[in-house]
């Protein structure tokens, strides 16, 4: 068996998955673009040696690797794969155009078709400045040849396994193919639920424009009264500095190793989460400790949290990224009755184990099936 991955740079949400897909699979060879994996942070790779493609090498690889993604399709394609009868890509980018023969079966874990070629291409040109001018347009045609080769390789998978019931709207709409759900692993285990909660609220992300991480920070110094604490850091942290100036109740703390999240997240009133996203770990993990989620509406949070009108609520919903939105469910939150306990229980549906199980039994049916000569549907 091969498993492919995207690119293997840090230990987060899709590494997270790659790591139970390890544990399931020991014997599995494992390819990507580049690996820039620190030594620190390499342990969910298991010791394993990792192929990598001709972007490793190239000048400014190890920073600048994205800006590499219209060489990404050609390189991908290099990988030789031929002595697998199995290969898994795990894809949110260019892990699915990997080539492949008949006498091969592809299974694609796909977090979602690429964002920025797809629905969210326009927001992403604003966020990095490129919605007008000469290099707008450059990017535009490279995104539409991306989209096209996206398409084209869709075909080279038998069968499709979606993170939320979101992204298999979004592999429909973009690729016209059925998939299966299978919601990612979340490490319940590794959090403890605390019932008694500290006077504050918290948010923990990767400071990218998408998570709204300034948003949440502005909607806080319009509520003076309430105390916010941020972790994280990233390209948007300048913008949150600027928000916070004038509020002394927002906290900034950048980022901060596993067990400082962890004692935030068990202390905290609530989790606030502004982002559309496509599964979302973070509002679970929060959840396992036994704190509730204020939370945008849209995106993986609709299937994975409980709102108000649930019998067990876990979140507080809000639905539009707005403060005055925001501002809004803090208040009604403050005013509602959610129970630690719920909240764990709500975050035990997505363990480890249930995905480790769900996805062994997938590929195992697919897999006899491929053996016995059934063409996938």
């Amino acid at each position: 068996m091969a498993i492919v991955h995207d690119w293997l740079v840090t230990y987060a949400g899709a590494e997270r998955v790659l790591e139970q897909m390890l544990i399931c699979y020991p014997e599995a060879h494992i390819f990507s673009t580049v690996d820039f994996v620190p030594l620190k942070d390499r342990a969910f790779l298991k010791n394993r040696s990792v192929t990598t493609t001709f972007i490793q090498k190239l000048p400014f690889a190890k920073t600048k690797y994205r800006h590499y993604l219209p060489l990404m399709p050609l390189a991908i394609e290099q990988l030789d794969l031929s002595l697998y009868d199995l290969v898994i890509s795990s894809s949110h980018a260019v892990a699915k155009g990997v080539l492949v023969s008949p006498d091969q079966l592809h299974i694609c874990l796909c977090y979602t078709p690429i964002r920025y070629a797809w629905d969210l291409q326009n927001q992403y040109l604003r966020e990095a400045g490129l919605s007008k001018g000469i290099k707008g347009w450059i990017t535009r045609w490279l995104l539409h040849r991306i989209r096209m080769w996206d398409v084209r390789t869709a075909n080279g998978v038998d069968h499709f396994i979606a993170i939320s019931r979101f992204i298999a709207r979004r592999i429909d709409k973009a690729y016209r193919r059925n998939s299966v759900v299978i919601y990612p692993p979340v490490d319940t285990e590794s959090f403890e639920t605390q019932q008694t909660k500290q006077d504050y609220y918290v948010t923990a992300s990767r400071m990218v424009p998408y998570k709204k991480i300034p948003l949440i920070v502005e909607a806080f110094a319009n509520m003076p009264d309430k105390k916010l604490i941020v972790i994280g850091d990233g390209p948007d942290w300048q913008r949150c500095l600027a928000a916070a100036s004038s509020a002394p109740n927002v906290q900034l703390l950048g980022y901060q190793p596993g067990h400082v999240l962890k004692q935030h997240l068990q202390n905290a009133k609530a989790f606030v989460f502004a982002a559309e996203e496509d599964f979302g770990i973070a509002p679970l993990e929060a959840q396992a400790c036994g704190t509730p989620v204020i939370a945008f509406a849209k995106g993986g949070a609709l299937e994975t949290l409980r709102g108000l009108q649930t019998d067990n609520p876990t979140a507080v919903f809000f639905h539009e990224q707005t403060t005055e939105s925001i501002v809004e469910a803090v208040r009604l939150f403050e005013t509602a009755n959610i129970r630690a306990i719920a909240c764990r229980d709500n975050a035990n549906r997505f363990a480890n184990e249930r995905f480790r199980q769900e996805l062994t039994a997938f590929v195992s049916e697919q897999y006899d099936a491929f053996k016995r000569g059934q063409v996938p549907a």
